[in-house]
């Protein structure tokens, strides 16, 4: 009874209630005023014909406009108003103003590094028209001779990042989706408290939803008395509204300016195996070392300055001298996000790009395989054409909905060569591409909407470095760990293929 009234207090379920309240309210009028009159009945219906032709005429994926279509078909004048309450408000207005401004402002710190691009298109071409997508895109410079260093499981990446954090002399920078008091973050929280006194600049953003069930609601009130500059992300009001669908997925640290990770670990203790929920976890995150870590810098400046009053000045932080690192290959470090914010999903073409451009073959691992049909086809063609395609998802599940979703893709890959494993000693959430031993993306980026379309996320592009060979030998390693499914447990019954065709048509919006 005590854990009921104290979830029924909770921030979350507050929030919850006043939105579902608003929206009823909203609701209860629209319902009034559509039976007030045959005048207003006919001007709904030429709203919502209005809408339509609206959805139809925008520029977006086809999988976006499908499911607000059929709304509109079973609820022809509440879908509309639904479509219209849920994407127009000015909080979106307003973050989007602010996320150019800055980007505009930034431009001068991405110089291009031309003589690096020329040296890879001499040397190979899909190397380059990978990089030159990336760069022309996200308009973040690629990197030659910065060091990265691979770690494949989160316990390795735990003890790096302590250790580079105590050599923190003059700033710390951190942005992560979930944060949690317990094993793992509790070190990383005393050597930030220890630094903070000794002069040095850390600031903090961690997801304002990712954490609302795990820190207490003023924690960064807390962790300013300590003298540790911080923010949450896209605060989660009472407010009906698309923006609370657009999180801040990202796993970044920076220290002063040279030294930065990022990769799939969040900042909890599952996520080192201190606390076992689903069986082992598995995890991946790079350390980078040198000028590439300047691409990171400018992604957590950017949303720093998007959503704190307290504004940061950018040269402090970018006009530095870099160690250098000779003959270490390529890397770029790249954001993506929303695509109200975003010119293009990112994310999404940067792994077809990759799968497009395999010649040998094309590892994955991921937490969820519940992409779009594009994705989906690029996988299949791959193998078709002879690519050795191979995938590892988790063998627990984190979300059981979720891995009903993930499973029901396997038949179709299977049946066109695609080969597919679930990590047996329990769950899966690295999120990594390795190809051809000459390419390689470690990231926050998952293989499913939430990632590719709604959430704020980053990776690093890797070619001809040697993390790319790494990435792979973790692949290989793991693959023995895990089990190979069949076509036989793959299949699915004609009710089970209902329900994910079902799914399927509104998991974009989710």
């Amino acid at each position: 009874m005590n854990k009921i009234r104290r979830k029924s207090k909770s921030r979350f379920v507050i929030a919850a209630f006043f939105i579902v309240l608003e929206f009823a309210q909203l609701l209860a009028v629209f319902i009034i005023l559509l039976h007030f009159s045959m005048i207003l009945s006919a001007l709904n219906y030429i709203f919502t014909a209005g809408v339509i032709l609206y959805i139809i005429n925008k520029e977006e994926l086809l999988e976006f406009k499908l499911p607000w279509l059929i709304l509109f078909l079973v609820l022809p004048i509440l879908g509309a108003f639904i479509y219209i309450l849920f994407n127009g408000t000015e909080q979106t207005k307003k973050i989007k103003t602010d996320f150019e401004h800055i980007n505009e402002i930034m431009l001068p710190y991405r110089r291009q590094n031309f003589s690096a691009m020329q040296a890879m298109q001499e040397q190979n071409t899909d190397a380059y028209l990978q990089a030159n997508y990336i760069c022309r895109i996200t308009e973040m410079p690629c990197h030659e001779n910065s060091k990265v260093t691979y770690y494949k499981i989160g316990e390795d990446f735990h003890a790096a990042l302590l250790e580079a954090l105590e050599k923190a002399e003059k700033f710390i920078f951190m942005e992560y989706f979930m944060i949690e008091q317990g094993a793992m973050w509790n070190p990383i929280h005393d050597i930030l408290v220890r630094k903070a006194k000794q002069g040095v600049q850390v600031n903090i953003i961690y997801d304002d939803f990712g954490c609302m069930k795990i820190l207490p609601q003023h924690y960064y009130k807390e962790l300013s008395d300590e003298g540790i500059n911080c923010v949450p992300f896209n605060r989660f009001t009472a407010i009906f509204s698309q923006i609370h669908n657009n999180r801040s997925h990202r796993k970044i640290t920076v220290i002063d300016g040279v030294t930065g990770f990022t990769g799939g670990a969040n900042l909890m203790d599952e996520y080192i195996n201190a606390k076992e929920k689903f069986g082992h976890w598995k995890d991946s995150a790079v350390k980078i070392e040198g000028e590439a870590v300047k691409n990171l810098t400018i992604l957590f400046l950017t949303s720093w300055n998007t959503q704190s009053k307290i504004k940061l000045k950018y040269e402090p932080y970018l006009y530095l001298e870099y160690p250098v690192y000779e003959n270490c290959g390529t890397a770029i470090p790249y954001g993506d996000g929303p695509a109200m914010l975003y010119n293009d999903f990112i994310g999404r073409n940067i792994y077809l790009n990759m799968i497009n451009s395999a010649k040998k073959y094309i590892y994955i691992t991921t937490p969820y395989l519940i992409c779009d049909f594009t994705i989906l086809g690029a996988l299949q063609m791959a193998a078709k054409k002879g690519v050795d395609v191979r995938i590892i998802t988790p063998g627990i599940p984190d979300k059981k909905l979720i891995y009903f979703m993930t499973r029901s893709n396997y038949e179709p890959l299977i049946r066109d060569g695609v080969k597919i494993y679930e990590y047996t000693p329990g769950f899966m959430h690295a999120k990594n591409f390795v190809c051809d031993d000459m390419f390689a993306v470690c990231g926050t980026i998952n293989l499913d909407y939430r990632s590719l379309i709604h959430h704020f996320e980053c990776g690093v592009w890797l070619y001809n470095i040697d993390a790319v060979h790494d990435i792979k030998t973790d692949f290989t390693q793991t693959m023995a760990r895990s089990e190979l499914i069949t076509g036989k447990k793959a299949k699915l019954n004609g009710f089970q293929r209902l329900i994910r065709n079902i799914m399927k048509i509104f998991f974009p919006l989710l």
